[in-house]
């Protein structure tokens, strides 16, 4: 069964960081890009970050580009999203997601992405 458990989230001040982590089912993860997506309320879902399946290539939504790194770790079977210099508008619900494949999709709505996590509250004060 193919499960992903994200954690991590919290209250920071703006400018402070954070890491998320997920940690995914070994053969979900094998197999699988991975990502993260977050949703503010009142908001749609937002594309943050994707990962390769080896690792070597990654991807982000423009707003995150230069702050946030997402990375993996074979041996944890884990999926990491260091987000520096947090600003407010960062607040939102943070998911990991997976989809079987080797490369990132081209699309960033999450559609394409089969599996996900119950996403961690990221809150940052002004």
């Amino acid at each position: 069964q193919t499960q992903l458990v994200d954690f991590g989230g919290g209250l920071v001040q703006a400018g402070e960081s954070l890491r998320l982590s997920c940690v995914v089912s070994e053969r979900t993860f094998s197999r699988s890009v991975l990502g993260w997506f977050r949703q503010a309320p009142g908001k749609e879902r937002e594309f943050v970050a994707a990962v390769s399946r080896g690792g070597g290539v990654t991807s982000y939504g423009d707003s995150v580009k230069g702050r946030f790194t997402i990375s993996r770790d074979n041996a944890k079977n884990t999926v990491y999203l260091q987000m520096n210099s947090l600003q407010p508008e960062d607040t939102a619900v943070y998911s990991c997601a997976a989809v079987a494949g080797d490369m990132p999709p081209a699309g960033t709505s999450g559609h394409e992405w089969d599996y996900w996590g119950q996403g961690t509250q990221v809150t940052v004060l002004s």
